[in-house]
């Protein structure tokens, strides 16, 4: 049935007819429906139980969240939150730079990367320094004969054949044999990292 065959078939029909009172009475009609349905149909159910449900759930949702994000934290502070703890970084740092890389630095403004200029840094064990200067803390993974500013100090990095790490400076001395220093008070951890190599 094309457009003009539909057209032509609604002209044709006629307008149903209705009683004279139907209009009247039609609002009475659906009043007396209305009323004459039960009241459990007017209403719609209140369901509890899959609201119930689905509070419980997401309450354990963000219970298993925080937890999550607590026993993170937690372990953040347990590595002292330093990049420069995890040897697979440190590993993968070395391999982009071959023979580059003098040192790998983690300060207040994040981790930075030292190169030199050419493939000339010896290869040797990695060595991990941490200077803490009261609520301040810099990290660095270097080389022995490695000259590094850390701390606000210019300091060569120097390994001991019996595994100990010197720390010399312009009127600063440290050993990890024997930690005596000159100047201001600070905390260093020095160590090998044996396992991470170039």
């Amino acid at each position: 049935m094309n457009n003009s065959e539909l057209d032509a078939k609604l002209k044709a029909a006629r307008e149903p007819v209705l009683p004279a009172d139907y209009r009247e009475d039609f609002p009475r009609l659906v009043l007396a429906g209305l009323r004459s349905a039960p009241r459990e149909n007017r209403r719609p159910r209140r369901l509890w139980l899959p609201r119930l449900a689905w509070g419980m759930a997401t309450a354990a949702c963000i219970l298993i969240a925080f937890a999550i994000g607590h026993w993170h934290g937690l372990a953040e502070a347990k590595a002292g939150k330093d990049a420069l703890a995890n040897t697979k970084f440190i590993q993968e740092t070395l391999a982009m730079f071959p023979n580059r890389v003098r040192a790998i630095v983690q300060d207040e403004r994040g981790v930075n990367l030292v190169l030199s200029d050419t493939e000339n840094v010896p290869a040797s064990t990695p060595i991990y320094v941490r200077i803490c200067d009261g609520k301040n803390c810099s990290s660095l993974v270097t080389f022995s004969g490695q000259e590094i500013q850390i701390a606000g100090q210019k300091l060569t990095v120097l390994s001991q054949p019996d595994g100990g790490i010197i720390l010399e400076g312009n009127r600063f001395v440290w050993s990890s044999s024997e930690p005596v220093y000159a100047g201001r008070k600070l905390k260093i951890e020095a160590k090998n990292l044996g396992a991470t190599t170039m």
